[in-house]
């Protein structure tokens, strides 16, 4: 009998010690694992990258265990746009198993993003997360973020994304009608004589180091003409005219122009233009020592930009280095440099834009359809500038996403937004 009793107590104790054993593994400290990765409904951890995101939405992760709050930030949670490679401000809050990753601004829409987690975040029990990544694209078409306004003209006037509506009677004889295409949409068409859409608080828009606006247009040239039957132009939109900012297409559809007003040291402002004739030239081939770059279009060439096609506007300009670029469909048409301009002249001090209009000449208004605002009475007696003039130089065509930021597009951005745009 004693050897059968030894060989149980051998056996309880075998029993007993691995027992003491599972109970220690159990009670371990357990491996950081992701549970669920989403953008509210939407799932970012399947094995398909999702490309309808919304551009405001907030990503939760669930893992397994606790976060431990002081790993998570910026060197271990990252958001990318993928073009770029920028990083996408983020606001990072730890909830228990949850955390939650929110973009400080609306993120861009048509942007492929990369969500990385890394081994440095770990969890309260100091285990570490194997570096994890997703990708994920925001819905819509591409457009970078940090607007400041946007039209899109889709059966309103109003700003899309903030303040800048139109007031109560500034929409005069608008019709929306089909635009470029399908995804597009609708347009804004002015009829040549009346049109008119006028946004208060304009100066709002422009007073900014960094400036860009982009815009979508095609000109109608059935009928345009002046009193004496002559082709006219198009003045497309205007705050204040020259005293803050106007677009225009010539008569003969052969060039076009900003008129901007800028911002000196001094307390000085002035106007310049940004001109864009047939056949350009900058400062190599014979133009004037300003103009840094010229693409040379025939008139033919032109005429197929400006006259009854669709054509992308795009204007940027950069503060510190004083340079305006002008882009037409993505591609760079024009640039000056301010830096070039004569020694002792007050513009090579220019620091950004600056609206420097007054009452009544003027109003703080900007025009869509018309040079300036009804309200001001500059150029009222002339034939080509007064806006109770059927025969002045109204804007005939259509107009479609106006995009205005108050930073410079990259060359990059401008292409890509006309690429997912046209």
């Amino acid at each position: 009998m004693k050897p059968y009793k030894t060989i149980h107590l051998i056996v309880g104790i075998l029993a007993m010690s691995t027992l003491i054993t599972a109970c220690k593994k159990d009670s371990g400290p357990k491996d950081l694992n992701i549970r669920s990765i989403t953008a509210g409904a939407i799932d970012l951890n399947g094995a398909v990258s999702p490309t309808n995101v919304p551009t405001d939405a907030s990503i939760t992760i669930e893992f397994n265990v606790g976060i431990n709050p002081t790993t998570a930030n910026s060197n271990t949670v990252r958001l990318t746009q993928d073009y770029d490679d920028a990083n996408v401000p983020l606001t990072i809050t730890v909830d228990g198993n949850s955390l939650t990753i929110a973009p400080t601004n609306p993120m861009g829409s048509g942007i492929l993003h990369t969500l990385e987690l890394t081994s440095g975040l770990m969890s309260n029990d100091n285990q570490p997360l194997a570096t994890v990544s997703r990708t994920f694209t925001t819905a819509g078409t591409f457009l970078p973020s940090g607007l400041v306004a946007y039209w899109t003209f889709e059966n309103s006037a109003n700003d899309v994304v903030g303040s800048f509506d139109p007031a109560g009677t500034g929409v005069v004889d608008i019709t929306y009608t089909p635009s470029r295409n399908t995804a597009a949409g609708n347009a804004a068409t002015f009829n040549g004589t009346t049109s008119i859409i006028e946004i208060p608080n304009g100066s709002g828009l422009i007073n900014t180091n960094d400036f860009t606006i982009s815009f979508w247009m095609k000109t109608n040239s059935t009928g345009h003409t002046d009193a004496n039957g002559n082709p006219k132009g198009h003045f497309v939109m205007g705050l204040g005219a020259f005293y803050g900012l106007q677009f225009e297409v010539f008569g003969g559809y052969d060039g076009a122009k900003f008129a901007i007003q800028y911002a000196m040291s001094e307390n000085r402002t002035g106007a310049e233009d940004m001109w864009f004739p047939a056949l350009a030239t900058d400062n190599t081939n014979g133009g004037w020592q300003g103009w840094s770059y010229a693409r040379s279009l025939t008139v033919e060439q032109m005429q197929a930009k400006l006259k009854d096609n669709w054509v992308q506007v795009t204007y940027t300009f950069n503060a510190t280095t004083k340079v305006g670029t002008l882009y037409y469909d993505g591609e760079r048409m024009k640039s000056f440099d301010f830096n070039l301009w004569p020694d002792g002249d007050a513009k090579r001090t220019v620091s950004g834009l600056k609206y420097a209009g007054t009452a009544p000449d003027v109003l703080d208004e900007l025009a869509f359809g018309f040079v300036h605002s009804r309200g001001g009475t500059m150029w009222d007696n002339e034939p080509w500038g007064g806006y109770g003039f059927t025969t002045a130089n109204h804007f005939r065509g259509q107009l479609d996403d106006i995009k205005i930021y108050h930073k410079v597009l990259t060359a990059t951005e401008i292409q890509l937004m006309y690429d997912s745009e046209n």
